[in-house]
């Protein structure tokens, strides 16, 4: 059964158009990446999703419920999250109070926010640092506080915004074996990424957005072979490597 669907977006911005006529269905408990060239539409359209902006056409349904327009809390209270490419957490607060923050305000069913963030800091690896501040994180930490606070809302769909971004081979794998934890539980994953071993590793099904258009959706290996993908994005070097890092 299908969690999260997109029917027909578009988005315009003056005559620029970012994302155009794009339909899409997950299926819940799905892992689905989302790829394409810088300017493709891939960040606007997770901004149509999550309610932080409204799309001049079409429609989002989630978990059945048409929530085009809704604004972001809304959207998070009825059970998508999403986390940002560049994190912004509350440095004044300590990673505990960070998480609570989540669960109190944009949390579902959480009868404990104190409790519900000692749980996600526990789940991300931070729980021992859980009374320290943002401030003393690597990127690698700080990008696995952003999950954590996500985490805190009970979501059932988790949209993650370049998750592996800036991030050297070791942090990536780290996260990379964060997302397929998250996924085991559960939980719907939507993720967009330019580590193309990281995306495809993780990935059940990858879409491919190229000129604001959806123009392949399929496997990893699918997509890896796929001519169109491959003029317009990977490149013939680059999907053999992403071929070479399904195997």
């Amino acid at each position: 059964m299908a969690v999260l669907e997109g029917e027909h977006l578009t988005k315009n911005f003056g005559g620029i158009i970012a994302v155009d006529d794009v339909s899409f269905s997950i299926e819940r408990g799905e892992t689905v990446g989302l790829i394409g060239p810088n300017g493709a539409g891939k960040s606007t359209l997770f901004r149509l999703i999550s309610g932080v902006q409204e799309p001049n056409q079409g429609r989002v349904f989630l978990d059945g419920e048409d929530v085009t327009g809704l604004s972001p809390h809304e959207i998070c209270h009825r059970g998508l999250v999403r986390t940002h490419q560049i994190v912004h957490p509350f440095e004044n607060l300590t990673l505990l109070e960070n998480a609570e923050v989540g669960a109190e305000f944009g949390g579902r069913d959480v009868d404990d926010a104190v409790e519900r963030a000692h749980e996600v800091l526990e789940f991300v690896g931070l729980h021992d640092m859980a009374h320290t501040t943002p401030d003393e994180l690597s990127v690698g930490a700080l990008k696995r506080l952003e999950i954590a606070r996500a985490l805190a809302t009970d979501p059932e769909v988790l949209l993650f915004d370049e998750v592996a971004g800036g991030l050297d081979t070791e942090e990536t794998e780290d996260i990379v074996d964060l997302i397929g934890d998250i996924a085991d539980t559960g939980k719907t994953v939507f993720l967009i990424d330019h580590v193309m071993r990281a995306l495809m590793s993780v990935s059940e099904r990858v879409f491919v957005l190229d000129n604001a258009q959806l123009i392949a959706t399929g496997t990893p290996e699918e997509i890896q072979n796929n001519q169109r993908v491959i003029e317009a994005y990977l490149g013939e070097e680059a999907g053999g490597a992403a071929g070479a890092a399904g195997d």
